[in-house]
């Protein structure tokens, strides 16, 4: 194990677990309190031991997207100019200790420690990047119009334009397929901007959210609040096909066939059923479960059997574990990857003879869910809540953007 520094640190994505996991390593690495961790209270911090750490991020897109506020940046111009900062504009990463590559990790030897990179655009034959620790934070492959597919700013801005002018001068309306926590989101929060708009939301089963373990009143007080938000909303009505006709002006538009019999029209159909895929195919396969998640320890690092285990970790929604993918769950992930790293730095050093590795428990199902004006949230010991007193606590007024960004301290820069 390496007793030299500084320290080499790859981590694989951009987004919530990659970005908490670098930055509060190098908060660790300072001396300071980790900025997702549990806040000392003043005066009360004891500096941690200093470390010299080089960490690089590699993500495909050229900035940080708020994932959890597409529903909103492709209903609002103005939410999508803010919801993607390029890495070179981001505060908190204007460090000469982090620097981030815009491109993809094509293969990870966890025996070597040496990973493949591949630039983006590049017609270059991936490179070489060695590692100390490696942390593997590259989320799901999610599929349009879910989020946006484009990897520049400039080209998502299009792309969102383009999704948004489309939707707003739609005469027929736009229908949303799929009752999950995406589907609501996107219908209630396309009808929140556009009020005029008629938008209808479809879901194949007799309750929302019919794939997640909640309770039904959750699920019955979503479809409550779609309501009010003057969403239409087809329960038990299973997409069969669409197809592009004329309608009574000569002009075009869908009909949407349903297996029930029931026709209407519309002109956007939105796909918000998609499965994600995990992004691990640059990972060891005898790493992954059958569906590309990654089997982890409590601590997030490695299976035991593999080679350095102690040495690569993975954090956020491609990790293999109990619970609801949620941002607040992969920055807390990316928080546990970041303190057990530190331990096992400190450890090689000869800083610290007995480490204590952060594990993390089950994650019971929870949720909090926008749905116009107002939100749903559950957790267990709480139950189920909501209001807009719940809407603004969980998602304030820009679907949890400035929560997130404030979390992880985005905006500030580090001090010299």
């Amino acid at each position: 194990m390496p007793t030299s520094q500084p320290f080499s640190v790859l981590v694989a994505g951009g987004a919530y677990a990659g970005l908490s996991a670098a930055l509060n390593l190098q908060d660790l690495c300072r001396g300071l309190p980790p900025r997702c961790g549990e806040q000392p209270a003043e005066g009360e911090h004891t500096p941690t031991p200093l470390l010299e750490v080089d960490i690089t991020i590699v993500d495909e897109r050229d900035g940080y997207y708020h994932l959890i506020g597409s529903p909103l940046a492709l209903s609002s111009e103005k939410h999508a100019e803010k919801f993607w900062i390029k890495y070179d504009d981001i505060p908190g990463l204007r460090s000469p200790k982090i620097r981030v590559l815009h491109g993809s990790v094509k293969s990870v030897d966890p025996e070597r420690k040496v990973a493949t990179y591949l630039a983006n655009g590049s017609l270059e034959p991936p490179t070489e990047l060695r590692y100390d620790y490696f942390v593997a934070a590259s989320g799901l492959r999610r599929a349009w119009p879910v989020v946006p597919q484009s990897l520049r700013r400039k080209q998502y801005l299009f792309e969102t334009a383009d999704h948004i002018q489309a939707a707003t001068t739609a005469r027929h309306g736009v229908v949303v397929v799929g009752g999950g926590a995406v589907g609501i989101e996107m219908a209630a929060e396309l009808k929140l901007v556009h009020p005029n708009l008629n938008v209808t939301l479809v879901h194949s089963r007799d309750k929302l959210l019919s794939s997640e373990a909640l309770p039904d009143d959750v699920k019955d007080r979503s479809l409550e609040l779609l309501r009010e938000a003057k969403v239409t909303v087809l329960m038990s009505h299973r997409l069969d096909r669409t197809e592009e006709i004329k309608d009574d002006t000569g002009k075009p538009c869908l009909k949407v066939h349903f297996t029930n019999g029931h026709t209407m029209l519309a002109d956007q159909v939105s796909m918000a059923v998609s499965r994600s895929v995990p992004t691990t195919t640059y990972l060891p396969s005898d790493l992954l479960d059958e569906e590309g998640y990654v089997k982890v320890q409590a601590s997030l690092a490695f299976p035991q059997d593999t080679p350095n285990s102690s040495s690569h970790f993975a954090a956020g929604d491609l990790v293999k574990w109990s619970g609801i993918k949620r941002c607040g769950a992969a920055m807390h992930m990316g928080y546990y990857a970041a303190s057990n790293i530190y331990e096992y730095m400190l450890q090689c050093t000869g800083s610290k003879k007995e480490i204590k590795l952060l594990e993390l428990a089950e994650i019971p199902p929870m949720i909090g869910l926008a749905v116009g004006k107002k939100a749903v949230a559950y957790w267990p010991e709480g139950g189920m809540t909501s209001g807009e007193d719940v809407m603004k606590s969980f998602f304030g007024d820009d679907l949890g953007f400035s929560i997130c960004w404030n979390h992880m301290k985005l905006g500030e820069e580090p001090a010299a």
